[in-house]
């Protein structure tokens, strides 16, 4: 059920005009064709990504998990491929100071069955010492496999905050596929989402009506109080820290930089 549009005096200031279900549906339509040309270039993008060239590494260089260091070929648990995320860390920093954007990641990725299901393996990997690791993994209640990566050389280690993407053939292992930054963002399935709201991400880049409430910086709600506050003080946790038992109000993120 629709209601009577809007006279212009009436809608709501600074939104889109109000219309009746009909001029939407055609509207909706018109979008829909560039929305099919995206997916088709997506679709395009992918296949290419299948034809790039690949790099082999040694799959014997040894990674930490908590059964102790194994060869990297273990994490591929039988199956021909493999995806990693790179997650970054902050020496000696609490629970609360590890890597907002990081956490984005690995929250959403917290249950592969669905690569697994695919022949595809799926783990994280972290420069922290395993030490550090464990109790972090433990405290998110993670059930991805976990992994320290400390001192190993790219593209096993390297820079973190990565997607990465591996063949097996055999005992033979290959690099074939790695993005950072936007390019980590078909892993967030809440960005997805928002972007099909009204309001976005709510983010001060972003291309909005006039009149639309002011956009913040980018990522500002990955971090929230106590009191569910979004803010980057020194008062926060990554958002989803708050739902895990045991976690309680902080003071210090105990790192330096900043990170997301």
């Amino acid at each position: 059920m629709t209601t009577t549009p809007d006279t212009p005096a009436t809608a709501p200031p600074g939104r889109p005009p109000v219309v009746d279900l009909a001029t939407w549906q055609a509207a909706r339509d018109e979008l829909l064709v560039r929305e099919k040309a995206h997916t088709r270039e997506g679709d395009a993008l992918a296949a290419a990504r299948r034809r790039l060239p690949m790099v082999e590494l040694d799959g014997t260089v040894e990674v930490v998990g908590p059964d102790g260091p194994v060869p990297f070929l273990d994490l591929f648990q039988g199956r021909d491929e493999l995806v990693v995320y790179k997650h970054m860390w902050h020496d000696g920093a609490p629970h609360q100071g590890q890597c907002e954007g990081c956490t984005t990641t690995a929250w959403h990725l917290k249950d592969a069955v669905y690569l697994n299901a695919r022949g595809v393996s799926f783990a994280i990997l972290t420069t922290g010492p395993w030490d550090e690791v464990a109790p972090y993994v433990e405290f998110m209640g993670y059930t991805q496999p976990w992994y320290s990566v400390r001192d190993v050389a790219a593209p096993v280690g390297g820079d973190m905050g990565y997607l990465t993407c591996f063949l097996r053939d055999g005992d033979r292992v290959f690099l074939t596929y790695s993005t950072t930054g936007r390019g980590n963002e078909p892993v967030n399935g809440s960005l997805a989402l928002l972007d099909m709201t009204p309001y976005g991400r709510g983010e001060a880049w972003e291309d909005t009506p006039e009149g639309w409430p002011e956009g913040r910086g980018p990522c500002w709600y990955w971090r929230s109080d106590a009191d569910g506050n979004a803010t980057w003080g020194r008062t926060t946790r990554p958002v989803p820290q708050w739902t895990r038992p045991g976690a309680t109000p902080v003071e210090t993120l105990g790192r330096r930089g900043h990170h997301h």
